[in-house]
């Protein structure tokens, strides 16, 4: 017996087809590693526009008692962008060009252009000249307790470019005897 040769069939069937490969995904470790990385990068960020745009400087003496005390201290800056033009009423930072490495903690009374009353005009200013107008580019700085400051009275205006900030926040200093807890 022979067998019969069994006939080929030659259907249209397509080849069996690969599955797509989904795309991979990050691995766990990577994503956090990046995520870390991010928020480091964050704080870096954070802490050098902190340092370029901010200081802390603490209260010496008593020439802006009772706002400000000897101990305190202040957070100033001087990026305007961000908390404003210097005003008046404003606690400002500023740069004593007439004693070296001195700075002066006083309150803005008056900016470039306006009028300061007679009492509070500077010595050196002739009051049969009329009224003391702030010159343009500078300010007008008064203590709080005006019987012991050395402010603008004494000195003259400021210029601007001596300010070396204006006051954010103040941290008052600790007095060690109002603790409950210290007999």
């Amino acid at each position: 017996m022979q067998e019969e040769p069994t006939p080929e069939v030659t259907a249209d069937v397509p080849a069996p087809e690969e599955p797509e490969k989904a795309p991979r995904r990050p691995s766990r470790k990577t994503v956090i590693y990046t995520g870390f990385g991010g928020f480091l990068l964050f704080i870096l960020a954070f802490a050098v526009f902190f340092y370029y745009n901010f200081k802390t400087i603490e209260v010496q003496g008593d020439s802006m008692e009772p706002t400000l005390t000897a101990g305190d201290r202040l957070l100033i800056s001087k990026a305007y962008w961000l908390i404003g033009p210097i005003k008046e009423d404003d606690i400002v930072v500023v740069r004593n060009p007439y004693e070296n490495n001195e700075v002066i903690i006083k309150r803005v009374y008056r900016t470039e252009g306006g009028t300061v009353g007679l009492k509070n005009v500077p010595e050196t200013w002739d009051i049969t000249q009329g009224q003391y107008v702030v010159p343009k580019g500078t300010i007008f700085i008064l203590g709080d307790n005006a019987a012991v400051s050395q402010d603008s009275r004494h000195y003259g205006p400021f210029a601007i470019e001596d300010v070396i900030g204006k006051m954010v926040v103040i941290h008052p200093a600790i007095d060690p005897s109002a603790d409950p807890d210290t007999k």
